[in-house]
């Protein structure tokens, strides 16, 4: 009697928990909830890096002093993807003005570098590891010029947080595993950076403690000595030293001579939201350009995951891919037609040569290359927004690392083409093309700083981003969290595409002529992305980051009464 009597209770308690959990259950299509504060917020690949970043904030620091420890940090945790021996762009919106800023901090090919020279050596291309493909870092006059203008903290204690991580260690992280180890190779042909990064011989294990004394060194450097300890001072003459070990062109004077530059950023509308990029010689201008002919057609019914909206969205792709580079360089070195690219009559004249039906395998862009990047981004608790990114380009860059001083040089030279009739063809003191970009978007009270790495994959990536936003009215995690595509190094219809786009749209894609590479439901080749949004009416911001890396949207702690 009691044990019936105690059954009949228990599925009776359990009915209604059930119909409770029913009552109130939630259906939607992505994973993480966004972070909601009336505070700060950063965002990054790397947790460690994230919670860098808002311990600056809670000091007071201005989204640009928290931007550096985050971005600082990241070279430390991610010394593959980004360093002090890479590039960086940046876009600042200022909130009390509305106004934006933008800088670019990619460096030139040294003075003594020459498409005759490479030539002469019997290339056909800039190598892609190696000391050929290293250009003037500018990541650090970056770092400086950003600081300059909007920094609140002293210098010196914005750099406390990755020195600590160099020099006490921090244990590695999944993804940022996977990459460390398929660059194993690359590391071996440098003793130097076989010494540095595979400690006893072999790549670092998941939650294996990796420590870089020489790196806290050398930002000890950078805190006490400002950016002229690296081009003026000390880690400057090592990096000299260093390329000429190698065979390179590098000189104190390349260094000492080069400063980053403030940019205007560029801009299109898509529909009722405006959308900002970076100016060349990065391709920020693909983005826009891919917008405008997406724009040309009303967003697909049937979704973002839609056969119709992926058609459109990637033959968009190829027609905007395929002018950004042919026309894309260094505007110091030539003109670039920005304005003609980026106009919407341009854009209508190009979106006509789209079938509905059927994928274009002849409007392909050139030979693509891989990347390994960060892109962060944070909002400080006035609203004022960094989107910022950084690069050393391929994994841990050339390949070479700088005796002594804890970190590899880039390997952006390896973009510059030996072809002098191109806009790109390598030059003395001239900046290759970048793929690197960071993003912002606006309409009404709405402000978003966004970015998603990745090489080439970047511009239809920031379509993709801007579209779900807008034309699928998704929050900033959802949107970053959606099934993407890319591009593939094998050109033509081939795309590389998530397997949560839905067998169905595959089908069908496939049915149009489109040669598809299925990966994973969350694949690193789709880039690695981060948000963060002011709402200026509700005084609330909102921060998003990509389950396709190690990160977080970080907020900062409440002010203390």
């Amino acid at each position: 009697m009691k044990s019936s009597a105690l059954r009949t209770l228990s599925l009776t308690v359990a009915a209604l928990l059930l119909s409770t959990i029913g009552a109130f259950a939630q259906e939607r299509a992505y994973g993480r909830s966004m972070v909601v504060t009336q505070y700060g917020i950063v965002a990054t690949s790397y947790v460690q890096a994230s919670q860098a970043g808002a311990r600056i904030l809670e000091q007071g620091g201005s989204a640009v002093d928290a931007g550096i420890a985050a971005n600082a940090a990241l070279g430390v945790v991610e010394p593959m993807t980004n360093g002090i021996g890479g590039d960086l762009f940046a876009i600042y919106w200022e909130k009390k003005t509305g106004k934006l800023y933008g800088i670019n901090a990619s460096g030139w090919a040294p003075k003594g570098q020459s498409l005759e020279r490479l030539r002469a050596k019997g290339l056909t291309e800039v190598p892609t590891y190696g000391i050929e493909a290293v250009t003037v870092p500018g990541a650090v006059d970056g770092w400086a010029k950003l600081h300059g203008r909007f920094g609140k903290l002293v210098w010196a204690d914005i750099f406390k947080p990755a020195i600590s991580l160099a020099k006490n260690g921090n244990p590695v992280a999944e993804v940022i595993h996977g990459y460390w180890a398929g660059a194993e190779d690359a590391l071996k042909t440098d003793p130097e950076s076989q010494r540095l990064y595979m400690p006893d011989g072999k790549i670092p294990a998941i939650g294996q403690i990796f420590l870089n004394p020489e790196l806290a060194q050398t930002l000890t450097l950078i805190a006490n000595g400002g950016r002229d300890a690296y081009y003026k001072g000390p880690i400057g003459q090592a990096i000299v030293k260093t390329s000429s070990s190698f065979g390179g062109t590098m000189t104190t004077e390349d260094l000492r001579e080069y400063s980053a530059e403030w940019v205007e950023p560029l801009s299109t509308t898509y529909r009722d939201w405006k959308v900002y990029e970076l100016p060349p010689n990065g391709d920020g201008m693909a983005a826009l350009e891919m917008l405008n002919i997406m724009e040309q057609s009303p967003a697909a019914t049937g979704g973002p995951e839609s056969a119709a909206e992926l058609h459109t969205r990637i033959e968009a792709m190829k027609l905007a891919y395929a002018d950004v580079l042919a026309y894309d360089g260094d505007p110091r070195f030539g003109k670039i037609p920005v304005a003609e690219l980026l106009s919407k009559e341009f854009a209508a004249a190009r979106a006509k040569k789209i079938d509905p039906a059927h994928a274009n395998c002849t409007v392909a862009p050139g030979a693509l290359k891989g990347s390994d990047t960060t892109y962060l981004t944070v909002i400080d608790r006035e609203g004022n927004i960094l989107s910022l990114i950084q690069s050393n380009y391929e994994s841990f860059g050339s390949g070479i690392t700088v005796k002594g001083m804890g970190f590899v040089l880039h390997d952006r030279g390896a973009l510059f083409n030996l072809d002098p009739k191109s806009p790109n063809a390598i030059a003395s003191r001239k900046r290759p093309f970048h793929t690197i970009i960071p993003g912002f978007m606006e309409h009404g009270d709405q402000h978003i700083g966004f970015g998603i790495m990745g090489g080439m994959n970047q511009p239809l990536a920031h379509a993709q981003f801007v579209s779900n936003v807008v034309d699928y009215h998704m929050n900033i995690q959802a949107a970053l969290e959606e099934a993407r595509f890319t591009v593939s190094s094998k050109l033509g219809c081939n795309i590389v595409i998530e397997s949560r786009v839905p067998e169905k749209t595959r089908d069908e894609l496939t049915g149009m002529g489109h040669v598809l590479d299925v990966r994973n439901k969350y694949s690193t080749r789709m880039g690695r992305g981060q948000a963060v949004l002011d709402d200026a009416a509700a005084k609330v911001h909102y921060g998003a980051s990509d389950p396709r890396a190690d990160g977080a949207a970080f907020p900062e702690a409440p002010p203390k009464d």
